[in-house]
């Protein structure tokens, strides 16, 4: 993976690009490099995985009497057909990076290019006999990119702190982007940067730039069709779907891990994993995370019915890996608050997302890329709010039923401009009524796809966001084999009564993966990614919490009714704030997150 960057049509000089390539040091620490011209800048640094010597960038491209530039941030994970393709059509490749074969599809296919590629990515091509850009995102999701249209030209680039690194932008927030920190916080509006002006290319777009004009197009999106599969048919797609996905994500010249948390998403991904590396004579590299004393303080409850410490170690003994677990302390949580809001550049889902940071940084010390398990609950319906009636029947976002509570957090000069209740109705609506869906569905089944679509845009954006920049905070590559568009499109016409099979969470998956893992596994209750349960955590953050209240200058209470604000630390909410895992320590600390962020990038609020 790497970081991307790009000013069109904008003055950029050396001190410029050396701000700007500062700001994305961490996302590809092995080299940098720019292209510039008088209308375009472009910026790359790089971390190496494939073809270490013939895939450095920008890379460029002459061909049919055209000049191409490349900036690319992601992997391919069907390179080797790309390439067969083009090359029976003329086409010749100096090395065998994914980098090449993108930059060679674009030349050939142009904007088609993306229809064609299976992968993470966001990249930026630069014509430069026509002066235009061209800009595209992967269809789920998985590689951010950000731009901002400024002094007449255009910015972009993989994170929010390297556009707001060009001289002139200053960190801006209006109400827009207030309301969405108070009212839909972690999450955000599709295509929002919160800061304002800044945007973001949303998954399955693609754009181009030229003559000062920004065009949008999406060329992907979950859309409905007749499934006509016999549930045993059914059953082997899927298993040859999410094994053939991790199979082609293994591919890389540095080594390879997986995340192991004793679930089942995590399970089915290590194990096909480790009988490759049998194959190969080589030991897979397993990672955990755990907390000091979990068993002494972990609390079962409805969301975490059991700890994942048996089933991790069950995996490791049946499939012989060189394990490795990260123990963290509370204390290692409350440290790394400040550096997960800058990782992120925004608040994010609390020690959630600390925890994270601090276990990617120990795994990179051990590999370069791991795989890891999200986005399978979206997919399979494995989230309590796909299954439980009652909060399925509600309007609302089903991951955060707290939209009153969040509407009485607004501070006063906030309240006056942004009728809370309608703000958050109204995205939810919109998103269930674009949903594609076709016509004489079932109830059920249509309820079910406006889930999986509010969960796409929304839920599962919030959690690649937080894996994307916890990762490449410390440099590290993280793929996600269920986030295979390949996956999503197909289960996404599979009936609900398909993938409820037996009544439990992700049936068919469990269904599909039969004799692959221990039967303890395979049926295993979902559990939630980790979260300590030590009342020390509880305590340090309400420590801070409570400054935060008696601080007078504080700029959170720009955005933020004090009062309401101080009932948190009181009383455990019915509704955690976002998730599952947001309870009333994590609520604390997503708003010492607002605080330190509006303090930190000298945020200047425009209410």
């Amino acid at each position: 993976m790497c970081g991307i960057a790009g000013m069109i049509g904008i003055e950029t000089g050396e001190r410029v690009r050396r701000r700007m390539l500062d700001t994305m040091g961490h996302r590809g620490p092995d080299e940098n490099g720019f292209y510039q011209e008088s209308d375009c800048c472009l910026l790359h640094s790089r971390l190496a995985i494939v073809d270490i010597e013939k895939g450095k960038q920008p890379m460029k491209l002459s061909y049919g009497g055209a000049d191409y530039v490349l900036v690319y941030n992601g992997e391919l994970y069907n390179t080797d057909e790309i390439r067969r393709e083009l090359t029976a059509l003329g086409h010749t490749f100096d090395g065998h990076s994914d980098t090449e074969a993108v930059l060679h599809a674009y030349a050939q296919w142009k904007e088609g290019c993306v229809d064609r590629l299976n992968g993470i990515f966001a990249f930026a091509v630069w014509e430069k006999r026509n002066k235009r850009l061209f800009l595209a995102r992967d269809r789920i999701g998985v590689k951010p990119l950000f731009y901002k249209i400024h002094e007449g030209g255009l910015i972009f680039a993989s994170e929010i702190k390297t556009v707001l690194a060009y001289p002139s932008i200053k960190a801006e927030l209006d109400e827009q982007g207030a309301a969405q920190l108070i009212l839909l916080g972690p999450g955000r509006l599709p295509g929002s940067g919160v800061f304002r002006g800044v945007q973001e290319l949303e998954p399955g777009y693609c754009a181009f730039y030229d003559k000062a004009k920004m065009r949008l197009r999406r060329y992907w999106y979950l859309k409905d069709r007749e499934h006509c599969d016999s549930f045993d048919r059914t059953v082997d797609t899927v298993r040859y779907l999410v094994t053939d996905s991790i199979r082609r994500q293994m591919v890389s010249d540095v080594p390879v891990g997986t995340f192991l948390s004793g679930g089942l998403d995590s399970s089915i991904i290590t194990a096909v994993c480790a009988a490759e590396m049998q194959k190969k004579g080589e030991m897979l590299h397993t990672f955990s995370v755990g907390y000091r004393d979990q068993e002494k303080y972990f609390q079962a409850n409805k969301f975490q019915p059991n700890s994942d410490d048996h089933y991790i170690r069950l995996m490791c003994e049946r499939l012989n890996t060189n394990h490795h677990w990260s123990i963290l302390t509370p204390e290692d949580l409350l440290e790394t608050l400040e550096a997960a809001t800058w990782a992120r550049d925004l608040p994010g889902m609390a020690d959630v997302d600390f925890s994270l940071l601090r276990f990617c940084r120990d795994v990179r010390s051990e590999v370069k890329v791991a795989l890891s398990g999200e986005c399978a609950d979206e997919i399979f319906g494995g989230y309590p709010w796909y299954r439980d009636p009652e909060v399925r029947a509600l309007e609302g976002f089903p991951w955060a039923q707290n939209t009153n509570q969040r509407v009485e957090m607004l501070s006063p000069e906030l309240a006056c401009k942004i009728d809370g209740y309608s703000y958050v109705m109204d995205a939810y609506r919109d998103t269930c009524r674009n949903s594609d869906i076709l016509p004489g569905a079932q109830q059920q089944d249509r309820r079910m796809k406006e889930m999986v679509n509010l969960n796409f845009r929304w839920f599962m954006q919030t959690l690649l966001d937080r894996k994307d920049r916890m990762s490449m905070y410390s440099s590290l590559e993280v793929r996600v084999p269920f986030c295979d568009w390949r996956i999503a499109e197909y289960l996404y016409s599979v009936p609900w009564e398909y993938k409820d099979y037996q009544g439990k969470e992700k049936g068919l998956l469990r269904r599909a993966m039969e004799g692959l893992l221990p039967d303890e596994i395979l049926w295993r209750k979902k559990s939630p990614y980790p979260k300590t349960h030590d009342p020390k955590y509880q305590q340090l953050v309400n420590e801070r919490f409570q400054c935060l209240l008696r601080d007078a200058n504080a700029p959170l209470f720009q955005l933020v009714n004090r009062e309401s604000l101080a009932k948190i630390s009181n009383h455990e909410s019915a509704w955690p704030w976002y998730g599952q895992l947001m309870r009333t320590p994590q609520t604390m600390a997503y708003f010492l997150q607002l605080d330190f962020w509006l303090r930190h990038y000298q945020v200047d609020v425009l209410l």
